[in-house]
C-alpha cells in the first residue's frame, strides 16, 4: 500500500533542504534539515566561502579536505573520478545533488563519477561518514554526500586561465525575498590536458559545460513549492590499448558524457509537523569512441519519496518516510530494469544535553526480495561545547542492475551488508574559533559481490555464463581514526587540519588474497591549510596534502608510493565588485600516482578575476 502513498505524495513533491536555519545544518542524518549537534554521527559541512578560497573548478580539491575520504582518477581532469569513504569503494557511497540520488545505475558498481561536478555550481558539500541505510537505503554503507547547488542573491562571475591551457569560467545569478528564492549557476572548463597514460606524450583534453538551477516559492507561511535541476555535458580524450602491443598507451579515444537530474516538490511545516515529499529523475549517458572497444551506456532512475517529522511530548520526535524507485540501464548488448519500495522510521529524544535516535527500515526489491536495516546514535554534552558521540549503523547495497541482469548477471545475488560502530568526541563546529573532532570507527562487511571468471575456474552457472558471473563471496573490515582541528589564531589568521588512519583487510575465508589491504586505500592521509586575510583585501593561503603508501590491486602486488602535494593561493579584493586571484598547484612538482599507469598533473599556475554584486 505504501507504494501508492508515495505516488500520491509525489504530486506535492520535494526539492532540497530547508534554506533558512541557523548554524551548521545536516540533512544526511534523517533526510530533513536539522542542526549537526542533533546527531551522534560524524558529519562535516564545507560552505561556499571555503570553496572559493580553495579556488578552481575541480571538486576533488575541496573534498580532499574532508577526513576519511580518498579519490581515484584515471587520468587528467574529466577522467573517471571516484570517491571512497572510510575504506569503502565508491559504489558504497551515496551521492545526492539537491536531494536527488546521482549514482549511475548503469555502472557495474553503481558509482557516481565526480568528474561530472564543477565547483561553480556548488554552494555546500555535506558528508556523513559511516553507514546510514536506515534513512537512505541502498549504497549508504560507507557514507552519504549531499551537494547543494547555489542560491545567489545578486550575480557573480569569474574566469581563470592556467596550466595545461585550462580556461575556466563561471557565472551565477539569483534573487531572494520573502516569497521567492531562485537562482541559476553555470560553469565551463576547456583544458588541453596531459597524457592519461603515464607513459604517453599526447595531451588528452577536456571540455565540459555545467548548469544548475534551484528555486523555492513560499505559497503560505507553512507551504513552500520547490524545484531544482542540473545538466552536465562534456567530452574527454582518453588513452587505450592500441595494436599491435595492446598495452595502455596513447590512443585516439574519446568519451562523451551527458547527465541531468531534476526534482519538483513541496515542504509543509507547521512546527509540530513537517512533511517533505518529492519526485525526481536522474539520467546519465556515456558514449565511448574507442576503435577497439566502442560502448554506449545509459542509466536512469525515477523516484517518489516522502520524509516527515512529528514532534511528540517529552522532547521526543518521530522521523519517518518512504520511497519508491524505478531504475533501468542499457549497456549494449545488455539491458534491464527493476523497482524498489521502502519505509523507515526513527524515534529520537532531543534533550538539553542528551540526544538519542534509533530506527529501522524495510526495503522490498523486485529481484532480491525484502531487507531490514537498523541503526542508532546518540550524543551527550559532557561539558559546555564538548560532545561525546556514539553510533551503530547497518548498511546494505542492493546488487546493481548490471550484476543482476547483464550477460554476467546472477539473479540469486544477495545484498552486500555491513555493520558499523563509531565513538567520538567534538568541540564546536567547523568554522568556529576552536573546532576539534576525534572519531574511532569499525565497519564489518559481508556478502561482498565479486566476479567469478569461468576462464580460470568452473561452477554450475558457467553453463549459462561462459565468460563468468557475479557472486556473493567477500568479507571485509575497515577500521580507523579521524581527527579534525580548526583554529582561529588571530583576527584574519586561521588553520585547518585533518588526519585519517584507515586499516582495511580482506577477511574472506579461503580467498587467496585473505589478509590483503583493499586496493587504492592509503592507511595514512593528512590535509592541512593555513589562511591569512588582511583588512586591506589581500588574502594568502597554503594547502598541503600528504597521502601514504597504498596498493593498486587486490593482490597487493603493485605499490603506490606515498606523496605530498602543496598549493599556494592568493587573492586581492580590488573593491566590492572585483577580486583578483591565483594559485600554484603541486608547487614541488611532485611525480606521483593515484592509480598505477595513469598520469597526474605536475606544477601548474592559474590566474583569474571574479566579479560580484
Amino acid at each position: 500500500m505504501y507504494k501508492y502513498l508515495f505516488l500520491l505524495g509525489s504530486s506535492l513533491a520535494v526539492a532540497q533542504p530547508a534554506m533558512a536555519e541557523d548554524g551548521e545544518i545536516t540533512v544526511t542524518a534523517t533526510g530533513l534539515a536539522q542542526p549537526v549537534e542533533h546527531t551522534g554521527q560524524a558529519v562535516t559541512v564545507i560552505t561556499r566561502d571555503e570553496i572559493e578560497r580553495v579556488q578552481g573548478a575541480d571538486v576533488t580539491r575541496v573534498i580532499q579536505r574532508l577526513p576519511g575520504t580518498t579519490f581515484t582518477r584515471t587520468g587528467p581532469m574529466g577522467s573517471l573520478t571516484l570517491l571512497g569513504v572510510r575504506g569503502a569503494p565508491a559504489g558504497q557511497t551515496l551521492v545526492l545533488i539537491d536531494g536527488v540520488r546521482a549514482n549511475d545505475p548503469a555502472n557495474a558498481n553503481a558509482e557516481f563519477d565526480l568528474s561530472q561536478l564543477n565547483t561553480a555550481t556548488i554552494d555546500s558539500i555535506e558528508l556523513l561518514r559511516g553507514p546510514n541505510s536506515v534513512v537512505w537505503g541502498s549504497q549508504a554503507m560507507g557514507g552519504v554526500m549531499n551537494i547543494v547547488t547555489r542560491i545567489e542573491n545578486g550575480y557573480s562571475a569569474s574566469v581563470e586561465y592556467g596550466g595545461d591551457d585550462r580556461v575556466t569560467a563561471s557565472a551565477a545569478a539569483g534573487m531572494t525575498n520573502e516569497k521567492l528564492e531562485a537562482a541559476l549557476s553555470a560553469g565551463f572548463v576547456d583544458a588541453g590536458g596531459y597524457s592519461s597514460a603515464a607513459s604517453g606524450t599526447e595531451k588528452d583534453g577536456y571540455r565540459q559545460y555545467n548548469l544548475a538551477g534551484r528555486a523555492r516559492y513560499h505559497v503560505t507561511e507553512t507551504l513552500s513549492l520547490t524545484a531544482n535541476a542540473r545538466y552536465t555535458h562534456g567530452k574527454v580524450d582518453l588513452d587505450g590499448y592500441p595494436p599491435p602491443n595492446y598495452t595502455f598507451a596513447d590512443a585516439d579515444v574519446t568519451e562523451k558524457l551527458r547527465a541531468w537530474s531534476g526534482r519538483v516538490g513541496a515542504l509543509y511545516d507547521v512546527g509540530i509537523l513537517k512533511l517533505n515529499a518529492g519526485f525526481s529523475i536522474s539520467d546519465t549517458e556515456r558514449v565511448g569512441d574507442d576503435p577497439s572497444y566502442p560502448y554506449s551506456i545509459d542509466g536512469r532512475s525515477e523516484r517518489a519519496e516522502l520524509f516527515g517529522r512529528v514532534a511528540l511530548p517529552g522532547q521526543l520526535a518521530l522521523d519517518f518516510g518512504g520511497d519508491y524507485e524505478w531504475s533501468r540501464f542499457s549497456n549494449a548488448p545488455d539491458a534491464g530494469k527493476a523497482h524498489n519500495g521502502s519505509v523507515h522510521a526513527l524515534l529520537g529524544y532531543y534533550g538539553d544535553r542528551l540526544i538519542v535516535t534509533a530506527g529501522m527500515r524495510y526495503d522490498d526489491h523486485s529481484d532480491f526480495g525484502g531487507e531490514w536495516t537498523f541503526g542508532a546514535n546518540g550524543a551527550y554534552e559532557i561539558a559546555p561545547g564538548w560532545r561525546l558521540r556514539a553510533a551503530y549503523g547497518e548498511g546494505f547495497k542492493a546488487p546493481t542492475l548490471y550484476q543482476l541482469l547483464s550477460q554476467y548477471g546472477n539473479p540469486d545475488l544477495l545484498p552486500e551488508r555491513s555493520k558499523g560502530y563509531e565513538v567520538g568526541v567534538s568541540h564546536g563546529e567547523r568554522g568556529d574559533p576552536v573546532y576539534l573532532s576525534l572519531t574511532a570507527y569499525r565497519r564489518d562487511s559481508k556478502n561482498l559481490i565479486d566476479f567469478f571468471s569461468c576462464w580460470s575456474g568452473t561452477a554450475p552457472l558457467c553453463a549459462t555464463r561462459p565468460s563468468g558471473f557475479y557472486y556473493n563471496v567477500g568479507k571485509g573490515r575497515a577500521q580507523g581514526i579521524e581527527a579534525e582541528v580548526g583554529l582561529q589564531w588571530a583576527p584574519g589568521l586561521s588553520s585547518q587540519f585533518a588526519y585519517s588512519y584507515t586499516d582495511t583487510e580482506n577477511r574472506t575465508p579461503g580467498d587467496v588474497y585473505r589478509g590483503a589491504d583493499f586496493a587504492r586505500r592509503p592507511a595514512h592521509m593528512v590535509s592541512a591549510s593555513l589562511d591569512w586575510e588582511s583588512t586591506m583585501g589581500l588574502a594568502l593561503g597554503f594547502d598541503v596534502r600528504v597521502v601514504g603508501d597504498a596498493f593498486d590491486d587486490r593482490a597487493n602486488a603493485t605499490k603506490l608510493d606515498s606523496y605530498a602535494l602543496g598549493d599556494i593561493r592568493a587573492s586581492y579584493r580590488v573593491n566590492d565588485m572585483i577580486e583578483l586571484f591565483g594559485r600554484v598547484e603541486n608547487v614541488w612538482d611532485q611525480d606521483y600516482a593515484i592509480a598505477a599507469g595513469y598520469g597526474t598533473q605536475g606544477r601548474a599556475a592559474y590566474f583569474g578575476v571574479r566579479l560580484r554584486k
